[in-house]
C-alpha cells in the first residue's frame, strides 16, 4: 500500500475501532444500569466515556504508529512517540480520576439513602469531599511526574534536584508552613469530625451554614447569603460554636422588657397558646419567667425548642411579635414606660421664694 494512504487508513481504522470499543462500553454499562437501578455507580461510570475514548485511541496509536512506513513521519519518529505518551498518560490520569470519583460518589448516595441520621450523613460528605481533592492531587502529581520523565534532559534535572533534596526540602518546609497546617488541619478536620458540610456554625460573630470544606480553606454561607472564607487551621486553633453537633435541636430564649404591673400568668398563657400555633415549635418544651428587675422595668423570659436553628429563628421573632402585639392591644399599662415628675422650682436672683401663706 502507499505510504500517502496508509496515514490515513491507519488514523481512521484507529478512530473507528476506539469508537467501536467506546460504543460497546457504552451500551454494557446501559445494560448493567438498567438491571442495578438501586445503585447509580453504572449511571455515574458513563461519564468516562469520552476519557476511555480518547485513552484508546491513544494506546492504539502509540502501537501502531511505526508501521506507517512515511517518511516525514519516520523523521519525527521520536516526537511523534513522546506526543502520542503524554496524551495516554493525560487520559489515563483523566479516566482514573473520573472512574474514582463515580465509585466514591455512587457509595455515598447508597449510603445517604440508607442512613436517616443527618448528621452522620453530613459527616460521610464532609470526608468523601476531601478524600476526592486528594485523590484528584495526587493523581495529577503522578501524572505530571510521569509526562515529565519521558524527556532525558529533565531526567537529569530530576537527578541533580534529588541529590540537593535535603536543601530543598528545609527551603520547602519553611517557606510552605502556614500551607503545610491547612493540610493537616483539613485532615483533622475530614476524620476529626469537629465540622462538616451543612453544619450550622457561629464564626467570629457571624451565624452560617459550612457550604464547602478543601484541604486549605473553608466557607461558611450566612443568613444574608454572604460567604465568608477562612483557613481551615481557624478551626483546630480557636474555639467556634457548632450547634449541629450531637444533634440540630435547640433551645433559644426571647426578651422583653415590661412594667411591674404586667399580668406574669396570663402572659404565660398567652405564650404557651401562641406555641400551640407555632408550626416552627417542635413541643419538646417552653417556660416563661422574670429573671430580672429593674426600678423601671422587669424583663421576662420566653424559652422556645424547635428542631433546628432555622425553626428556632422563626419561633422566637413568632414569639416576640405576637407577645409584644397582645400586651398593646389587652394589656397596654404592662408595656415600659419612663417615669417623669415635675422639676423643682430654682431660686430667682439669689432670692428664695417663699412658700404660699407665709409671713412676710
Amino acid at each position: 500500500m502507499n505510504s500517502l494512504l496508509q496515514v490515513p487508513a491507519v488514523i481512521g481504522g484507529a478512530i473507528v475501532l476506539t469508537f467501536a470499543a467506546g460504543r460497546v462500553t457504552d451500551l454494557l454499562l446501559r445494560r448493567a444500569a438498567a438491571r442495578h437501578p438501586e445503585t447509580p455507580l453504572w449511571t455515574m461510570l458513563r461519564r468516562c466515556r469520552t476519557s476511555v475514548r480518547v485513552l484508546l485511541l491513544a494506546a492504539t496509536l502509540r502501537a501502531v504508529y511505526r508501521q506507517i512506513g512515511w517518511q516525514p513521519l519516520e523523521e519525527h519518529t521520536t516526537a511523534v512517540g513522546r506526543t502520542l505518551t503524554l496524551v495516554l498518560i493525560g487520559a489515563s490520569a483523566w479516566c482514573v480520576v473520573l472512574v474514582t470519583s463515580a465509585v466514591v460518589e455512587s457509595s455515598y448516595a447508597r449510603y445517604a439513602h440508607g442512613t436517616r441520621d443527618p448528621s452522620r450523613v453530613r459527616r460521610v460528605r464532609t470526608q468523601v469531599t476531601l478524600i476526592m481533592r486528594i485523590v484528584t492531587a495526587v493523581v495529577v502529581v503522578v501524572a505530571a511526574a510521569a509526562m515529565l520523565l519521558t524527556f532525558p534532559d529533565l531526567r537529569a534535572v530530576g537527578t541533580s534536584l534529588l541529590a540537593s533534596a535535603g536543601i530543598i526540602g528545609i527551603v520547602a518546609g519553611v517557606a510552605a508552613q502556614s500551607t503545610l497546617g491547612n493540610l493537616f488541619a483539613g485532615f483533622q478536620i475530614a476524620f476529626g469530625d469537629m465540622v462538616r458540610i451543612g453544619d450550622t456554625v457561629v464564626v467570629a460573630g457571624e451565624w452560617g451554614v459550612v457550604e464547602e470544606i478543601t484541604l486549605t480553606f473553608l466557607a461558611v454561607r450566612t443568613w444574608d447569603e454572604r460567604r465568608i472564607t477562612m483557613p481551615v487551621s481557624y478551626f483546630t486553633g480557636r474555639p467556634f460554636e457548632n450547634w449541629s453537633r450531637g444533634g440540630i435541636q435547640m433551645t433559644g430564649t426571647v426578651f422583653l422588657h415590661c412594667d411591674h404591673t404586667t399580668p406574669v400568668a396570663l402572659m404565660r398563657e398567652k405564650l404557651k397558646e401562641i406555641l400551640d400555633g407555632c408550626e416552627a415549635w417542635d413541643g419538646r418544651g417552653w417556660d416563661l419567667a422574670v429573671t430580672d428587675t429593674t426600678p423601671s422595668a422587669i424583663v421576662v423570659r420566653a424559652i422556645v425548642t424547635a428542631k433546628d436553628a432555622d425553626d428556632l429563628w422563626t419561633a422566637r421573632c413568632t414569639v416576640r411579635e405576637q407577645l409584644v402585639a397582645w400586651l398593646a392591644e389587652k394589656h397596654p399599662y404592662a408595656l415600659p414606660r419612663v417615669a417623669t415628675a415635675a422639676a423643682p422650682a430654682t431660686p430667682a436672683d439669689g432670692v428664695s421664694k417663699r412658700a404660699p401663706g407665709s409671713d412676710a
